[in-house]
C-alpha cells in the first residue's frame, strides 16, 4: 500500500459526509492483519448495520477500537461484554481514553459494569475498577462487592453510602479497605484520624484531612512530622497555624497561606512562593467546590495566585469573577480560563493561542466555542507567522481562491487546514489527494465527491 494511500483512506474514513455503503465497505476491511481504519470505528452517529459488522469483525483490534470510543454509545459498547477477547472486554471495561477536559463520557449501564466486576478474567476486573467513566451509583453499589478490591473503590462514594454500608467498611477483614474507610471516616471522628496516625502509611493523609485531637496536631509540629500536609488541616488550631506561617520550610508557608478561613490580609502578610508552573490543583477546598459559587468568589477575588489558577479550573465561574480572573496578568490562569471555560473572553483565547501555540492552539481554535472566526482572513491571511495564516481558514468570509492559496502555503499546518476545507475548488482538491502530507485533511474534506472517496478505497486495496 503506497504511503500517501494509505493516509488518505484515515481521512475518509473520519469524513463526516462519508456515505454509509462505503462506510460498511471500510469495516467489512480484513486483509493480512490489516483492520479498517480507527477513525472508521470511532465515528458519531455509526448506523446499526455498521455496528454489527463491527461486533462480528474477526480482527480483536477493530472491536478494541470500537470498544474504546468516546463517541459510541454506551448501550452500543456494551454490547462487547460477552465478547471472547478478554482483551476486547477490558478496552470495554476501561472506556475511552479522553484528551478533551471539556468531553464527557456517559458511561455504562450499571448492571454492564457489574458483569464485567465479575469478569472471569483479572484484567477486565482490574480495568473495570480503574475506568475514570464510572457512575456514582455503580461505585456505591461497590461496597457490599464480595472482592477487597472493590470494596476499596466503593469507598470513593463514602457521603452516598448508608451508616451501615461505612460501618461495614470500617470493620472489613482487608486492611487496604479498613485504611480506606478510615481515610474518609477521619474527617469527622477525631479517634479514627488518632488510630491512623499510628500507621506510616496513613499519616500524613490523616494529617491533612482528619479531625485531630491537639495533643497529636502539637505533637506533629514540635517533631517536625509531615508539617506541609499539617498545615492544610481544616480543624488545625488557629495558634498552630500561626506557628505553622512561619516555619522555616517555604512549602509549610505555602500550605498555610492557602487555607480558607484565613482573611486577604492575613493571606497576603505571608512569606510565600508559588511557583510559576503551578496550577492550582492541590487547592483541595477550591478544587472541591468548583461548582459552589461562594467558594469560587473566594478563590477568584483573592490576590493569591494558586488560588486564582485553582478557580480559573472551574467552567462555572459567573460573568463578573469570569472577568475579573480574565483580567489578571498570569499566564496560567489565561491558559486554564482558555481550557475550561465555555465564555472564556475572545482576548484571553487569542493571547493563549499566541502564547502555546502548536497542537495545543489549533485544538482550542477549532474545539472552543467562543473562539473567533469572523475577520479573521483580513487580520491573518498574510501573516508573517503560518500559525495565525492558518487562523484564516476558520473565517466564513474566506473566499475559495484564498482557501486555494492557503492550500499552498510554507506551513505545513496551514495547508492542511486549508485541505480540509470545503471552499477549496475541486481540482486543487483533487491534487491534495496525492500529496502525502495533504492527502489525510483531502480525504477528511466533506466536498469531495463520492466517487472520490471511492477511488481512495479502491486505491488502498479496500475490497468493493
Amino acid at each position: 500500500m503506497v504511503a500517501f494511500h494509505a493516509s488518505a483512506l484515515d481521512g475518509v474514513a473520519r469524513n463526516s459526509a462519508l456515505p454509509t455503503p462505503l462506510l460498511l465497505r471500510l469495516l467489512a476491511f480484513e486483509r493480512d492483519g490489516d483492520r479498517p481504519p480507527r477513525d472508521a470505528l470511532q465515528r458519531a452517529g455509526i448506523p446499526e448495520s455498521a455496528v454489527a459488522l463491527i461486533l462480528a469483525h474477526p480482527n480483536p483490534g477493530s472491536r478494541i477500537d470500537f470498544a474504546m470510543s468516546a463517541r459510541a454509545e454506551p448501550a452500543q459498547r456494551a454490547r462487547l461484554t460477552d465478547d471472547p477477547s478478554p482483551k476486547v472486554r477490558a478496552a470495554l471495561a476501561y472506556g475511552p481514553e479522553v484528551y478533551d477536559p471539556r468531553a464527557k463520557v456517559a458511561p455504562l449501564p450499571d448492571t454492564v459494569c457489574a458483569r464485567l466486576l465479575d469478569d472471569p478474567d483479572p484484567s477486565v476486573r482490574t480495568a473495570m475498577l480503574e475506568s475514570p467513566h464510572l457512575a456514582p451509583s455503580f461505585v456505591a453499589s461497590m461496597a457490599t462487592h464480595h472482592r477487597a478490591a472493590a470494596r476499596r473503590e466503593a469507598v470513593r462514594a463514602w457521603e452516598a453510602l448508608s451508616a451501615g454500608e461505612r460501618s461495614a467498611l470500617l470493620a472489613d477483614p482487608d486492611p487496604e479497605v479498613r485504611r480506606a474507610a478510615a481515610l474518609q471516616e477521619c474527617r469527622r471522628d477525631v479517634h479514627v484520624t488518632a488510630e491512623l496516625l499510628r500507621d506510616p502509611k496513613s499519616a500524613a493523609e490523616a494529617l491533612r484531612r482528619g479531625l485531630l485531637f491537639r495533643t497529636d496536631a502539637e505533637r506533629c509540629v514540635a517533631e517536625r512530622t509531615h508539617l506541609a500536609a499539617l498545615a492544610e488541616n481544616p480543624s488545625l488550631p488557629p495558634d498552630l497555624v500561626e506557628r505553622l506561617a512561619v516555619n522555616p520550610d517555604e512549602d509549610v508557608r505555602l500550605a498555610v497561606s492557602l487555607r480558607p478561613e484565613l482573611d486577604e490580609t492575613r493571606r497576603m502578610g505571608i512569606d510565600f512562593t508559588a511557583g510559576d508552573l503551578d496550577r492550582g490543583e492541590g487547592v483541595r477546598w477550591v478544587r472541591d467546590g468548583l461548582a459552589e459559587p461562594e467558594v469560587l468568589r473566594r478563590a477568584a477575588s483573592s490576590a493569591h495566585p494558586l488560588l486564582q489558577r485553582a478557580a480559573a479550573w472551574s467552567p462555572h465561574l459567573p460573568p463578573d469573577l469570569l472577568r475579573l480572573l480574565a483580567r489578571v496578568e498570569d499566564p496560567v490562569v489565561e491558559n486554564l480560563l482558555g481550557i475550561h471555560h465555555p465564555d472564556a473572553p475572545e482576548e484571553v483565547l487569542m493571547r493563549v493561542f499566541a502564547r502555546l501555540g502548536g497542537t495545543f492552539s489549533a485544538w482550542m481554535a477549532e474545539t472552543h466555542p467562543r473562539f473567533p472566526r469572523e475577520g479573521l482572513a483580513a487580520r491573518y491571511a498574510d501573516h508573517l507567522d503560518g500559525n495565525y495564516r492558518r487562523l484564516a481558514v476558520r473565517d466564513p468570509a474566506a473566499t475559495p481562491e484564498l482557501i486555494e492559496r492557503l492550500s499552498r502555503d510554507p506551513v505545513v499546518w496551514t495547508r492542511q487546514a486549508a485541505a480540509r476545507d470545503p471552499r477549496l475548488p475541486l481540482h486543487r482538491l483533487r491534487e491534495a489527494l496525492l500529496v502525502p502530507e495533504l492527502a489525510s485533511s483531502a480525504g477528511a474534506n466533506p466536498a469531495l465527491p463520492e466517487d472520490e472517496m471511492a477511488a481512495v478505497l479502491d486505491r488502498a486495496g479496500v475490497p468493493a
